[in-house]
């Protein structure tokens, strides 16, 4: 430890003033007062510093001791960080709970990062090689499905004087680097303060999407690999599910999940679930390739605002080593909240609802921090950051300032619907509010990748299902025997779209997931009901005669067909095609 020892002068909560405290820099980790608690200076005035501690702060009075570290509040990076549970300042809680029992108590000092484990290190440089910061080093089997690759350290160039492969803990050298400061070691174990980005050569324009397998996402709010979304929603909409959804299905390497403020008993059960879930790719569990940050509400305020940085630095590691990753913070609401105590603590003027005027800013920090880059290093590599924010607007009500400071700044709004959730409608998004401004530029890669009909069958779904929003208010007044043929044709079709695309189940083993190529195959069966239909009813059959065929039991079973099965869907489309004909007498032009 270096620094002055300061005095608290002040103790409000997670708050805490010392004075005497002119040596220090902000962000500085300290420790305060025999119990050795963790904090970190947030605020500096004359001598005195504001500091927020990650500790409960009972019991402490004026006069305790604080001493700084010298160094910002900085996460571990090394192998070892897959498969792990940590709280919001990377203390790593089954550790912990294995030394102490299932309380975090106070002063407790554990490494984020087991120091006596043995990796195997192969290298993939050798000695003499001219190396910069970013370069592959070698590589670590972190877990049977991931590849941790070891890089140069940042700021780090020169010749590689000597470089081993064998079994090593990431605090042992594993090279020697000749830099202009001298011959330097390189261990496995870096370090990186959380609120700061790592650095990149060169950021790039998201233009591919994170396929997701989920039907209301990829089709009509599709989110690119790299960008950014929202998922806001009231209690018990189904924010966490759709996160899990992403997290087991969505075509990313690395998963790092942030419980950021959430009740106990829903991080319990994501701390459960995702050692029980199994990765489709691999068949390996899910934990194999995830970092999961717990965060739960009873847990100090001051660590609840530190966690998504946590998560993100984490995030950008593995980035940095060419990986796809997503990052799933639920919620930024309750983070929010943190930023709102502290704030008033600090007896900083309040913006509205009482956040601090800061607050936009500091969303836009986190989110920003996503995106597809170039990477460092000679060798011409990309990496991406996928962020999904989670929202919890009290009441459902959008218009409060986390929800309008995080819609300033995302790409993709899943709005979640209480009322679809209660009708059983699962994922609830709400198709009429929801957006996506990432389609239009993604449009050449699903042109390409999945067909060029893709989006014109898009278009033709949220088109009729803004037509059924405009006439369900004539629906509801004078009932549907008032509607012409070809608007009644509208309604079952929106219906269509909405039972059987729209709504997919969770856990049932086919529908869990849907390719891109079935996705258009269901779109295009029924763009071609609605077009044999409507062609049907121009030519006075009744619309009640088409809803009758034997061909419309099997469009409501076609989200069950299997993945190996597409080739049904052919075989569905020409049936329908046969017995509209036959409804025209058979000399029908369909």
């Amino acid at each position: 430890m270096v620094g002055k020892i300061g005095k608290t002068v002040k103790i409000s909560g997670p708050l805490i003033v010392a004075e005497n405290m002119a040596d220090a820099k902000l962000y500085d980790v300290v420790r305060v007062s025999e119990k050795q608690l963790v904090g970190e200076i947030i605020e500096l005035r004359g001598d005195k510093a504001s500091i927020q501690v990650y500790e409960e702060t009972s019991g402490l009075g004026p006069g305790e001791d604080v001493v700084s570290t010298g160094e910002p509040l900085s996460a571990e990076l090394a192998p070892g960080l897959l498969t792990s549970i940590f709280d919001g300042i990377q203390r790593p809680l089954t550790a912990i709970a294995f030394r102490y029992g299932s309380r975090i108590s106070r002063g407790v000092s554990v490494d984020p990062l087991n120091r006596e484990k043995k990796w195997t290190f192969t290298p993939t440089a050798k000695a003499g090689d001219e190396v910069e910061e970013g370069d592959v080093l070698g590589v670590v089997q972190e877990t049977e499905i991931v590849e941790h690759r070891v890089l140069v350290p940042n700021g780090m160039r020169g010749t590689l004087v000597s470089i081993e492969a064998g079994d090593f803990t990431i605090v042992d050298p594993i090279a020697v680097i000749q830099t202009e400061r001298g011959q330097e070691p390189v261990a496995m174990l870096r370090k990186w303060p959380v609120r700061k980005g790592r650095p990149y050569r060169e950021k790039f324009s998201p233009d591919r999407p994170m396929v997701t397998g989920q039907r209301v996402i990829d089709t009509l709010f599709p989110i690119a690999r790299g960008g950014v979304a929202a998922v806001p929603g009231p209690f018990g909409s189904g924010k966490t599910v759709v996160q899990h959804q992403l997290a087991k299905w969505a075509d990313a390497d690395i998963i790092v999940y942030i419980g950021c403020g959430e009740r106990g008993n829903e991080m319990t059960d994501v701390l459960n679930e995702f050692p029980a879930l199994k990765d489709p790719k691999t068949g390996e569990p899910l934990m194999k390739r995830t970092v999961l940050i717990a965060n739960t509400s009873d847990m100090p305020v001051a660590a609840r605002e530190a966690s998504i940085y946590t998560g993100i630095t984490i995030a950008e590691y593995y980035r940095d080593m060419g990986y796809n990753v997503a990052i799933m913070a639920d919620s930024t609401s309750r983070w929010a909240e943190a930023l709102r105590e502290m704030s008033g603590r600090l007896e900083e003027m309040p913006g509205d609802e009482g956040y601090p005027a800061y607050l936009a800013s500091r969303l836009a920090e986190f989110y920003e921090r996503a995106g597809v880059v170039r990477l460092l290093g000679r060798e011409e590599r990309t990496g991406s950051v996928t962020a999904i924010g989670a929202v919890s607007p009290p009441g459902g009500d959008l218009s409060e300032p986390v929800s309008q400071a995080t819609l300033r700044i995302v790409k993709v709004f899943w709005g979640l619907s209480a009322s679809l959730a209660y009708k059983r409608h699962f994922p609830a998004i709400d198709w009429l509010i929801s957006y996506s401004l990432y389609a239009d530029r993604m449009k050449g890669w699903y042109d390409a990748n999945v067909g060029k009909g893709f989006f014109k069958y898009r278009q033709f779904a949220m088109t009729t299902l803004q037509e059924e929003a405009a006439l369900d208010e004539i629906v509801r007044l004078v009932g549907m025997d008032a509607l012409s043929s070809r608007d009644r044709l509208v309604m079952e079709t929106a219906k269509m779209i909405r039972e059987d695309y729209l709504h997919q189940n969770a856990f049932h083993e086919t529908d869990t997931y849907t390719s891109l190529r079935k996705q258009l195959l269901m779109l295009l069966t029924i763009y071609q009901f609605y077009t044999l239909s409507e062609q049907a009813v121009s030519r006075f059959v009744a619309l009640d005669d088409v809803l009758k065929c034997p061909f419309m039991e099997k469009i409501g079973r076609a989200k069950y067909i299997s993945e190996d099965e597409l080739s049904a869907f052919d075989d569905l489309i020409g049936e329908m095609s046969a017995e509209i004909k036959s409804l025209l007498g058979g000399d029908g032009d369909v």
